[in-house]
C-alpha cells in the first residue's frame, strides 16, 4: 500500500544538524549520563522503548538520577484525511501527541516542551484486516520517530545546562517559598476585628 509520511516539525534539520541517525544505525552519544525516566503509564511502549534506546546511548537509567524526564502526556488522534470517487474514506492522518518535562532536584521542573509526529496510511473498506495492519505499523513507526525525537532533544542537553537551569528553578523556588512565608507573617500580625456588638434594645 502506498503511504506518505508527514515527519515531525523540524526534525529532518534537527537530525542533519546533530548528525543522528533514525532506527538506531548511528550514534546517539548523549552528553547527559545520568536521568530517570518516567510516564504516566509506567510500562507503555513509548516510555520501555525509551529507555532502551537511552541505556544503549550509554545512558544510566535509574530512579536516584539527578534529573528525570517525565512523559506527562501522550494523545492520539485519527482523522480522515482524503476520500475516494465513492465519497468512502481512503486515507486516515494518525497524529500523536507527546508532552514532557525534566525535573531536578527536589522535584523541580526544569523545562517542558512537546513532540508532534503525523503519519497518513491507507484504509481499505474491503480488507478490514489488512488495513488495521497498516494502522498498527503506522502507529508502531509513529512511536519510534517519538523516541528518536526525544532523544534528539536530550542531545541538545548538556550537563552545565541543566545545572543552569537547576539554579533558575532553586531561586524561582525560594521566591515563591519567602513570599509566601512574608503573606503568612503579615496575615498574623494583622489584628483581627472583634465581631460586631448589636446594640441592644
Amino acid at each position: 500500500m502506498i503511504k506518505r509520511n508527514l515527519l515531525v516539525v523540524g526534525l529532518a534539520v534537527m537530525l542533519s544538524a546533530c548528525g543522528f541517525q533514525l532506527r538506531g544505525t548511528g550514534s546517539t552519544e548523549l552528553s547527559v549520563k545520568e536521568m530517570d525516566v518516567s510516564a504516566r503509564n509506567a510500562y507503555g511502549p513509548t516510555v520501555v522503548e525509551l529507555r532502551k534506546v537511552l541505556e544503549r546511548s550509554g545512558v544510566n537509567v535509574h530512579a536516584g538520577a539527578p534529573y528525570r524526564l517525565v512523559l506527562t502526556n501522550e494523545q492520539e488522534r485519527e482523522r480522515s484525511a482524503t476520500y475516494n470517487s465513492g465519497n468512502r474514506t481512503a486515507e486516515y492522518e494518525l497524529t500523536t501527541d507527546l508532552s514532557y518535562s525534566i525535573q531536578g532536584l527536589n522535584n523541580l521542573e526544569l523545562l517542558s516542551d512537546k513532540l508532534q509526529v503525523r503519519k497518513i496510511y491507507v484504509r481499505d473498506g474491503s480488507n478490514v484486516t489488512g488495513s488495521e495492519q497498516e494502522a498498527n505499523r503506522a502507529r508502531e513507526e509513529m512511536r519510534r520517530d517519538l523516541v528518536n525525537a526525544m532523544v534528539v532533544r536530550l542531545q541538545m542537553l548538556s550537563p552545565s545546562q541543566l545545572d543552569e537551569l537547576q539554579r533558575k528553578a532553586d531561586e524561582r523556588a525560594k521566591a515563591e517559598a519567602d513570599a509566601l512565608e512574608a503573606a503568612r507573617r503579615q496575615q498574623a500580625e494583622t489584628p483581627q476585628q472583634s465581631p460586631l456588638e448589636v446594640p441592644g434594645n
